[in-house]
């Protein structure tokens, strides 16, 4: 899970190493970096996957193999892109190919959920400055993600006195209280702007003592997402108006922000559309299907809200992303090492 990737970074190093990758290492996100020709260039193309997975085990999870279908949480998301992402180094490595500037092949922490980018944040940290393109291998061949999703994600905590709750009957309840913020939430009217998608959840919540208690605390974790920046800005607006009315005597209410990942800014349209049509047309090449365009939230929101060209391409086939589901088709590995190569030297000119 996010920022407990240790074995699968410690993994993940020896096994560059052991394919002749010079200088590996990992860093204090836990990313797992193979720099190649990157000394001196203010011209670095990065190439990421990451290795968090969403579920919380820090078990090994059930895995089966029929030997057409691979079974397993996690097991496309994003294990499968890690896996082309890695064999790609491997094959710059072994045919000793040059790209004109610098490479960053990174098996990158905390993607998912509360992970809230940390591993793509530190790399942008490190390397400020010298990365002028970011390529994400992430989902199905049939999808380009040339768009970013921006989120806010809260903690919402509401305390009361509480009470016995027949000899305390009528005193503020506090899941009470929390249900009705999040009456009030899916109450919101939702902000419209032409080619843009802005949404909100309520995902988990808790809360109360028991059965003939009437609760003194409840908790839930929210968030509200948008494409578009102004967007985001009035559900932030709206969200805070009803967290604030919420607040009364006897009522205290507690918001933590818990994940907040930015929309795009200053990106050159221009250059986007050519790294997606690049991309896409390798793809295509190589399964012989269409692709799709479409916004989401990944690693690229860190490089896109800082103007930087990135997109996220699928390399596999599969489905169940985020259930215990989740399925990959083996033979799709093929290809997606042939997307995977085909586009690393087409977007670096390595020869």
């Amino acid at each position: 899970p996010s920022g407990h990737e240790e074995a699968r970074a410690e993994y993940c190093r020896k096994w560059f190493e052991d394919n002749g990758a010079k200088g590996v290492y990992i860093d204090e996100a836990l990313n797992v970096i193979f720099p190649l020709n990157c000394e001196g260039s203010s011209e670095i193309t990065v190439f990421v996957a990451h290795t968090d997975t969403v579920f919380p085990d820090t078990e090994p999870m059930p895995y089966s193999d029929d030997g057409e279908i691979v079974r397993c949480p996690g097991v496309g998301d994003d294990t499968a892109s890690l896996t082309v992402m890695m064999f790609m180094a491997k094959y710059f490595v072994e045919k000793n190919l040059t790209p004109e500037g610098g490479i960053l092949f990174v098996a990158n922490s905390c993607e998912e959920g509360l992970g809230n980018l940390k591993g793509t944040r530190r790399l942008f940290a490190d390397y400020e400055g010298r990365i002028k393109q970011f390529i994400s291998f992430d989902s199905n061949f049939k999808y380009i993600c040339n768009r970013c999703v921006g989120s806010h994600r809260y903690e919402v905590e509401v305390l009361t006195e509480g009470g016995h709750s027949y000899q305390a009957f009528g005193k503020p309840n506090a899941i009470n209280e929390l249900c009705g913020i999040v009456r009030e939430i899916y109450a919101i009217e939702i902000p419209q702007r032409e080619g843009e998608r802005t949404t909100f959840n309520v995902g988990d919540i808790s809360g109360g003592t028991s059965v003939n208690t009437i609760a003194q605390s409840a908790k839930m974790l929210c968030e509200y997402r948008s494409s578009d920046h102004e967007c985001l800005a009035i559900m932030k607006e709206k969200f805070a108006n009803i967290f604030e009315s919420a607040r009364r005597e006897g009522v205290e209410v507690n918001v933590k922000v818990i994940g907040e990942r930015p929309c795009a800014a200053g990106v050159d349209e221009a250059k986007i559309e050519e790294l997606t049509a690049v991309c896409g047309e390798i793809i295509t090449e190589v399964t012989g299907k269409p692709y799709t365009c479409r916004s989401a939230s990944t690693d690229c929101n860190i490089p896109l809200s800082l103007g930087i060209t990135a997109v996220c391409i699928g390399v596999y086939i599969g489905g169940g992303s985020h259930t215990r589901e989740e399925w990959v088709e083996k033979k799709s590995l093929i290809p997606g090492v042939e997307v995977a190569v085909k586009v690393g030297v087409a977007v670096t000119n390595a020869k």
